[in-house]
């Protein structure tokens, strides 16, 4: 076995690990063959990909493999590497995909902010001559894209997989709990914790495994709430609030514990004045816009009688009022 090998901790910590009956079936099938058929790939020495694999081989030293050595410019190059190549080729849960994504954002903003990006880079270098007139992605667009989700969804994922690794610093172990779903709290309650200071999060991570609250029966019921020309099962997870902020809106007037309390504060309950300014504001509104149009266009595809039946296409029209009437409310508005 080649002794510069090693695994890296933090290079393992992104991979999601194997359940016992996954990783005694890759032994079997290894034995089996006699030989680690996918190349270990590795970067000065550190395996990228491949642990399961090297703990098999350092188990059984008598079984043969390759090696494949793989170059990246820094650590958050590889680790977004790993991110990327966790997140096509295995079955996950929504809590690991959301993890990957969020460690993937991580770690390309922070190798892009050593070396830049492609289009910085080619600025620079005084190539292309009309590289400037391009729309330059941001990072959080193309994770998105790549992913089949949305940008919103990009940053939440990064406050996630922040909060899911500070509460394995106070308790090792929980992570995986988080990431199987064997626990299921809220995304605040996960991301709270690695905002929160050092002396609240022992109380943050143990209200994880709290059972959520039943909810109120002398709240109004949720169903009053959704327009009736819209059909719930219409809307996506990507569409609908975050589960914290759909919990706020079914309880309002419930009183506040306090762990909710330090939730409050340490997460800024997810809003947007905690989390952005005017200048990142420009993205939610396009996002609000374009969620819309989205969804009227699937009520009108999935119930095309909304616009070609008279009396429905007027109650639809009557709503659209109700947002023109909005925009008008802006334009007349003077600026302060």
């Amino acid at each position: 076995m080649d002794e510069l090998l090693r695994i890296d901790p933090e290079f393992e910590s992104k991979i999601p690990p194997l359940t016992e009956e996954e990783y005694q079936l890759l032994e079997e099938n290894i034995l089996q063959d006699g030989v680690v058929l996918n190349p270990l790939i590795v970067w000065n020495g550190c395996i990228v990909d491949g642990h399961n694999r090297f703990r098999i081989i350092q188990a059984h030293p008598e079984i043969k493999y390759t090696v494949f050595e793989k170059e990246f410019p820094d650590r958050y190059a590889a680790i977004a590497w790993i991110c990327c190549n966790q997140l096509g080729r295995r079955n996950l849960t929504p809590q690991q995909k959301k993890y990957l994504i969020g460690q993937r954002y991580e770690a390309e903003k922070q190798t892009a902010s050593f070396h830049g990006n492609q289009h910085t880079l080619a600025n620079e270098s005084g190539g292309g001559q009309n590289v400037h007139h391009q729309k330059v992605e941001k990072t959080a667009e193309r994770i998105a894209r790549e992913n089949n989700t949305n940008e919103r969804y990009v940053r939440r994922a990064e406050r996630y997989a922040m909060g899911v690794d500070a509460a394995d610093e106070i308790e090792p172990g929980i992570k995986k709990e988080l990431l199987s779903g064997s626990i299921k709290p809220t995304d605040t309650a996960v991301a709270a914790i690695a905002k929160a200071d050092p002396d609240a999060r022992p109380a943050l991570v143990e209200q994880l495994r709290q059972p959520k609250q039943l909810p109120d029966k002398t709240s109004a019921p949720v169903q009053e709430q959704i327009p009736t020309e819209i059909e719930p099962s219409s809307i996506t997870d990507d569409e609908v609030q975050p589960e914290s902020e759909r919990e706020e809106a079914e309880h309002p007037t419930r009183p506040m514990t306090e762990i909710q309390k330090i939730l409050a504060i340490s997460s800024g309950m997810e809003t947007t004045e905690e989390l952005a300014d005017e200048s990142t504001m420009f993205y939610e509104l396009e996002d609000a816009v374009s969620t819309m149009i989205r969804r009227c266009l699937r009520c009108f595809e999935s119930y095309p009688g909304l616009l070609n039946k008279k009396s429905y296409r007027r109650k639809v029209l009557k709503i659209f009022k109700e947002a023109i009437q909005f925009i008008h409310k802006i334009e007349q508005e003077e600026p302060t």
